[in-house]
């Protein structure tokens, strides 16, 4: 075995992005993944419904894929939808925050004053089936074949700790057994890896479902990102790529719909036919996009946030949500995963060459990425659980938290620079 050996436990997109990083910077890695494999008619085939989930990619997270040769072959298939403006805003109260407009009073300092700048990119949405394609697709490329071993539709069974020189034996469910001495769990939110490490979590239901869906709006979304934050929790309308023919021929009509509700509500609301949700999710949105023409794809989660009280243990580190998982109200659960790579990589290469190319994933190595990413999470996970407290449940409703949120948003939203600021966050860069 040897000793800059990594064995990355879920193939879904942290793990695969994180394996392609490790794979182009020639340090040998092992990709388990328990789902089979697919082939490419089986992809095409999967590809011709639209899934309503999508995940809002960040600057950084793009920037990530195309570092690792994955964002080209998303950018081929045409299924992504940039977006350069966010816009949120409370049905029931004053105040609007837009970003991504800021640059509008701006243009007057331009050389051509005729030449309004051109909007800027804030992310994009892509469908989750197309990033996991088009990493797979990557994973099966010559360049990186000479570092990275792929085992599709395996499940680890156990895991043995034979010492921090040594590393870990893991079983598959066909008898196989793999050596790493750094295993990394990427394998989402009821981690396997975890369990077997004794990690515990910190959790918090939100008493809160999730209905989200595919819908064709009467107007435009503009490449817009939309937010509304109700009463009853939050309402985000985001752009979804056109992939048909008649699509493209009257484009930005389609949307993605992630609508939190009060769990008994949601349920109620989920057994009734399509139309109905359709005409009740038009009316939330106070027709912000117009009549609902088309609506498709519902499904519903329930919504909780957790966070391992651990992210590492001897030779074991967790990332994405094997590690925090966060209320979806800001879109951010993905880009926190994928910032869990970028500073993992980093660290382990930098301490393996400051080490004289001897020590990998050691002890030092995954405190200094603990120290990096676990306060940061956490900080994301708490803001945004207060972001939805501040709105959604009675006390929300109650007049002087109304009055506070209402001036907040409306203050925040004349601060140029910190809107600007804001955005730098949401982009991660």
């Amino acid at each position: 075995m040897k000793n800059n050996h990594s064995l990355i436990i879920g193939g879904g997109i942290v793990g695969a992005t994180l394996a392609l990083k490790l794979a182009q910077a020639k340090r040998p890695v092992t990709l388990v993944d328990a789902t089979s494999e697919r082939d490419e008619a089986n992809w095409q085939q999967a590809l011709t419904q639209r899934d309503a989930r999508v995940y809002a990619l960040s600057l950084a997270s793009i920037n990530l894929l195309k570092e690792v040769g994955a964002w080209q072959n998303i950018q081929a298939s045409g299924r992504k939808a940039d977006y350069t403006q966010m816009q949120v805003w409370q049905l029931n109260g004053l105040g609007e925050l837009l970003f991504g407009d800021s640059d509008k009073d701006d243009c007057v300092n331009n050389t051509d004053q005729n030449k309004a700048k051109p909007a800027a990119m804030l992310g994009s949405m892509v469908e989750p089936l197309v990033i996991e394609r088009a990493l797979w697709q990557r994973l099966e490329d010559e360049d990186v074949s000479d570092y990275l071993t792929v085992i599709k539709g395996q499940k680890v069974v156990d895991m043995d700790w034979l010492g921090a020189e040594q590393g870990y034996q893991v079983s598959l469910e066909n008898g196989e057994r793999i050596s790493a001495n750094l295993l990394v769990g990427a394998d989402g939110r009821g981690s396997f890896v975890r369990k077997q490490a004794a990690i515990e979590l910190d959790t918090l239901d939100y008493q809160q479902t999730a209905i989200c869906c595919a819908i064709q709006t009467a107007k435009p979304h503009q490449a817009t990102a939309r937010q509304a934050m109700l009463p009853t929790g939050t309402l985000a309308l985001l752009p979804l790529a056109d992939i048909t023919d008649e699509d493209k021929a009257n484009p930005q009509h389609w949307q993605s719909i992630v609508w939190t509700l009060p769990r008994n509500q949601a349920l109620a609301l989920l057994a009734e036919e399509p139309d109905y949700i359709a005409d009740k999710l038009a009316a939330a949105s106070n027709y912000e996009l117009g009549a609902i023409q088309k609506i498709e794809s519902i499904a519903s989660f329930p919504l909780a946030a957790q966070q391992a009280k651990s992210y590492i243990a001897d030779n074991l580190v967790l990332i994405g949500d094997a590690a925090h998982g966060v209320h979806p109200l800001a879109g951010q659960g993905l880009n926190l995963g994928m910032l869990d790579v970028k500073a993992l990589f980093a660290q382990l290469e930098y301490d393996y060459q400051r080490s004289g190319n001897t020590l990998w994933g050691s002890a030092q190595t995954l405190r200094t990425y603990e120290r990096l990413r676990r306060p940061h999470n956490s900080l994301m996970m708490h803001s945004f659980s207060l972001l939805n407290w501040l709105f959604a449940g009675e006390l929300a409703q109650t007049r002087p938290i109304q009055q506070i949120r209402s001036e907040g948003m409306y203050r925040v939203g004349k601060i140029k620079p910190l809107m600007r600021l804001f955005a730098r966050q949401a982009s991660g860069v």
